[in-house]
C-alpha cells in the first residue's frame, strides 16, 4: 500500500511517499480503507518534537494520522458489529506502536471506532473524531445540562467549535470567545454568543453575559497562561474542563472560588489500552447527535490531497486555519 511516511522528527522533517506492507488483520481489529484524514495539534507536534521530547510519538519510519473515515475491508475473529463495505470513522493510530492514517490501509481496534454518520461525507467525518470525543469528554464530566451557562474559550477552534454545539444540543447557553467577526459569525450561526477577546476583558463580559456572577461551566480549548482567564470567569462553585494543561499555575482563584478542575487527555485509552470501548461508545453517540441536526464539522476552507499532507501540516500550524484541516487520501 502507498503511505506518507516520516524517516526524522524536526521542524524540518518533511512527509515521503513510501511503499509499506498492507496490515494484516488480527483479532478484535478491522482492516480499513482510508478516504480522508484530518490533522490535529498532537499530529504537528509529534511530527516536530519526536520521542526525545513527545515519548508518545512513534518509531520511525512513521505513519502518522490519528482521526480518519473510510470503509471496512477486512474483520478480524470477535467483531461482530462491523462488516466488510460498512462506512466508519475513529480516532485509533499515529501514535506509540499503532500505524496512523497517512495511508491507505490501517488496522483499527474495533472498540475504538464507530458507523460514520449517514449524514456527512468521509471528508467531514474525519475532521471529528479526535476534537468532538476530547469535548464531549470536558462537557460531560463537568456535567453540563440545560438552563447552564457555558462559556467556550477558542469558538471556532477544533475542540471548540464541537464544544459549543454540544453545549448546546445539552440545553445550555453557551457564549464563545472568538478574534474577530468572521468566527463571530460562526458562532452566531451555532446559536451562541461570540466574544471578542481582543477587546473584551474577562471581567467586561462577565458583567455582561452573567451579571458578574460568572459562567457555570467554562471549556477552554486554548489552555496554557488562558486557564487563569477561565478561572476569573467561572462563577463560584463552578466546573473548568481543560484540554491543555501543560503548565505551572497558581491556583489561587481556583481555590477561594471552589472551582472544580477537569483536564481532559483523550489519548488515553490508545495510549493504555484503557476502556477503549468507551471511545466508541462516544462516536456512536455523536452518529447519533451529527444525524439529528445537532453537530456539523468546520472545515478549514483549504483542501489537500495525499501526497500535499506537509502543506496541510503547515496550514495548521500557521494559524490561519479556521476549523479543521483534513487531508483526502482517495482521490
Amino acid at each position: 500500500m502507498k503511505a506518507m511516511i516520516l524517516n526524522e522528527y524536526g521542524d524540518n522533517a518533511e512527509f515521503q511517499l513510501a511503499e509499506l506492507a498492507r496490515p494484516t488483520v488480527e483479532a478484535d481489529h478491522v482492516v480499513v480503507r482510508i478516504a480522508a484524514t484530518s490533522v490535529n495539534t498532537v499530529d504537528t507536534m509529534i511530527r516536530q518534537m519526536g520521542q526525545e521530547d513527545l515519548p508518545l510519538s512513534p518509531d520511525l519510519p512513521a505513519v502518522l494520522g490519528m482521526d480518519f473515515a473510510g470503509t471496512v475491508e477486512e474483520v478480524g475473529e470477535g467483531v461482530s458489529n462491523f462488516a466488510p463495505g460498512d462506512a466508519v470513522y475513529g480516532c485509533a493510530g499515529g501514535l506509540a506502536d499503532l500505524q496512523g492514517a497517512l495511508a491507505e490501509f490501517m488496522l483499527a481496534d474495533a472498540r475504538l471506532i464507530a458507523h460514520k454518520p449517514q449524514s456527512l461525507s468521509m471528508r467531514e467525518a474525519a475532521a471529528l473524531p479526535l476534537v468532538a470525543i476530547t469535548a464531549y469528554e470536558g462537557l460531560h464530566r463537568a456535567n453540563v445540562h440545560a438552563g447552564q451557562s457555558v462559556l467556550v474559550h477558542g469558538g471556532t477552534g477544533g475542540v471548540g467549535h464541537v464544544a459549543v454545539q454540544l453545549a448546546r444540543h445539552l440545553g445550555a447557553d453557551v457564549y464563545a470567545t472568538v478574534s474577530g467577526e468572521k468566527q463571530a459569525d460562526v458562532v452566531a450561526q451555532y446559536d451562541a454568543t461570540a466574544i471578542n477577546y481582543t477587546t473584551e476583558q474577562v471581567a467586561d463580559y462577565v458583567a455582561k453575559h452573567t451579571d458578574g456572577a460568572g459562567f457555570d461551566v467554562v471549556f477552554d480549548s486554548v489552555g496554557g497562561a488562558n486557564m487563569t482567564n477561565s478561572f476569573e470567569a467561572a462563577a463560584l462553585n463552578g466546573q473548568v474542563s481543560s484540554t491543555v494543561s501543560m503548565l505551572e499555575l497558581d491556583l489561587t482563584t481556583a481555590h477561594f472560588k471552589g472551582l472544580s478542575l477537569h483536564v481532559v487527555f483523550m489519548l488515553i485509552p490508545m495510549l493504555y489500552d484503557y476502556n477503549r470501548e468507551e471511545h466508541g461508545t462516544i462516536l456512536a453517540r455523536l452518529s447519533e447527535i451529527v444525524d439529528s441536526g445537532s453537530l456539523r464539522p468546520l472545515l478549514d476552507e483549504k483542501r489537500f490531497g495525499f501526497t500535499e499532507v506537509g502543506a496541510a501540516y503547515e496550514r495548521l500550524t500557521s494559524g490561519q486555519a479556521m476549523g479543521k484541516v483534513v487531508v483526502e487520501i482517495e482521490a
